[in-house]
Order: structure tokens, then sequence, then C-alpha cells
């Protein structure tokens, strides 16, 4: 097979990927129940945009190629909107706890789909909407609104999931003229600064063990994001992207055996509708690719 069509090898990475951010998703919910949200996420921001710059130097043309744009505004709003992100569904983590956010989480690709149409223009046929709504029927199985135990904390990870949808869309947006190296440079570095800018406000010391978490957080996330640059390079993202939902299935265990977390019934059956939508909206997407 060659570098770029290695599917095998992709969905290895993807899974490895997906192993990394579910253990990250875990040791973000035990700093950020410990101390402020914003600090926790600047932190690793740090740690993320000086390996951004690292990889950005190592490429042809430098931090100065990578940084160059036609789209400099959209640009800084995808780099604040995931950052902004993240501490919406880190702060989930502490509240609803990992198993629900994922479920939750777990249909933002049916929201990419349903607003690709508004954003990017994109046609989006009469089979997506109705996986789309039947995804949607999966979130109301798992926020159980009108039974008297909905939780308003669920709509948290909605939230983040319209908001990493909207981001997605815009990294697709940029991407017909800015290559992957300039996204991933601006996302990182912009995420830093105006984390910087919140974060600073809310520092508070951390204990000797919290920090040696800390760097793990920092090094997953960056191990995380290089698994994932390598696993778009070596296999077509449609072909991947399906593997992705493995994430919600290893945090769901982290959350369990680690946080003592339950797998409640309607959460389950909510996940599985909303994965089997979401799976068949990334099929059509390939099929008319």
């Amino acid at each position: 097979m060659s570098a770029g069509n290695n599917t095998r090898l992709g969905i290895t990475l993807m899974i490895a990927t997906s192993v990394v951010f579910a253990a990250q998703d875990g040791v973000s919910r035990h700093l950020a129940a410990e101390y402020n949200v914003y600090m926790v996420v600047m932190i690793r921001y740090w740690f993320f945009a000086a390996f951004v710059i690292a990889v950005a130097s190592r490429r042809a043309g430098g931090i100065i190629a990578a940084a160059r744009t036609s789209r400099p505004v959209i640009q800084m709003t995808r780099g604040a909107l995931l950052a902004a992100e993240i501490c919406v569904m880190v702060t989930g983590f502490t509240i609803l706890g990992l198993v629900e956010s994922h479920a939750v989480f777990a249909a933002y690709p049916l929201l990419v789909a349903a607003l690709s149409g508004p954003i990017l223009g994109e046609r989006v046929g009469w089979r997506r909407w109705v996986a789309i709504g039947v995804g949607f029927i999966g979130v109301l199985f798992i926020l159980k609104p009108g039974l008297g135990v909905f939780n308003p904390a669920a709509i948290i990870p909605l939230i983040a999931a319209i908001m990493f949808a909207t981001y997605g869309l815009l990294t697709r947006y940029v991407a017909r003229d800015d290559t992957t190296a300039t996204s991933f440079f601006w996302t990182g570095t912009v995420g830093a600064v105006g984390m910087t800018a919140v974060g600073l406000w809310f520092w508070e010391p951390m204990s000797n063990t919290d920090w040696m978490w800390m760097g793990t957080l920092c090094i997953t996330g960056s191990l995380g994001h290089w698994l994932l640059i390598r696993c778009y390079e070596v296999a077509e993202a449609s072909a991947v992207q399906p593997f992705a939902y493995f994430q919600m299935v290893f945090a769901a265990g982290v959350g369990i055996a680690v946080f003592g977390e339950a797998l409640e019934v309607n959460v389950a059956v909510g996940a599985l509708i909303v994965v089997a939508a979401g799976l068949f909206t990334l099929w059509r997407e390939r099929q008319q690719g």
C-alpha cells in the first residue's frame, strides 16, 4: 500500500488516538475537579502550543510558512472556539462524568451534517436528514426530558458538541485555501494566547502529585494530536472516522472503572442510536465523496 492509502494502519492509529484521548479525558476530569478549569486548560495549551511550534519549525518554510494564511479571522475564530469547547466539555466531565458527557457529545458528526448546509453551502439529502433526526431521538433518550429526572447540566456536553461541530466545519472551510499544517499551527497558538488571557486570573497552587498528572495531561494531548495527524497522513479520513467513536467507549470505561460512574440503560440505548445514525451519516458522506 502507498503511504497515503494504508487503511489498516490508519484504523490502528485512530483507535490508538481514541485510547490516548480517553485517558486524557480521565486526567482532565480529575484535575478540573480539584482546580479551576480555565487554569487546567491554559497549562495544557501551553504545552500544546510548544508542540505545534516545534512541528511547524521542522517543516519546509518553518513557522513563517505554517502561519501564512489567507483567512486569519476564521483561523483565529477556529482556535478560540476549540479552546472554549474544551473548557465547556471538561466542565461537563466534572458535573456529569465521562459516560454521560461522551454519550451526548457523540452527536457532533450529526451536527456537522446538519450545519454543513448553512455554513459550507453543501447539499444535505433527505437520508442524512432522517439520520440526523434519528440521532437526536437518541440524544433525547440520554437526556430524558419531561420524565422528572432531567438534569439541566446534560445540556453542557450538547453545547460542546455544537461548538466542536462548528469548529470542524470552519476547519473544512479554511482547508479550501490553507494546509493542514497551517490550521494546526493556528489552533495551538491562538488557543494558548486566548487561554492565557483568561486562565492567569484563576491561577491557584497545585500539589506535586497533581503537577505530575498535569504533565501526563500535556503529554497525552500532544501524543494524541500527533497520532491523529499521522492517521490522516496514511489513510483517507472517511475510512477511519467511524473508529473515532471508540473514544466514547474507552472514556466510558475510564469513567466506570476509575471514577465509579454507572452506565444507565437510557444512556446506553441513546448512545447506540446516536452512534448508528452517525455511522450512517459518515457512510453517506463517503458514498457521495
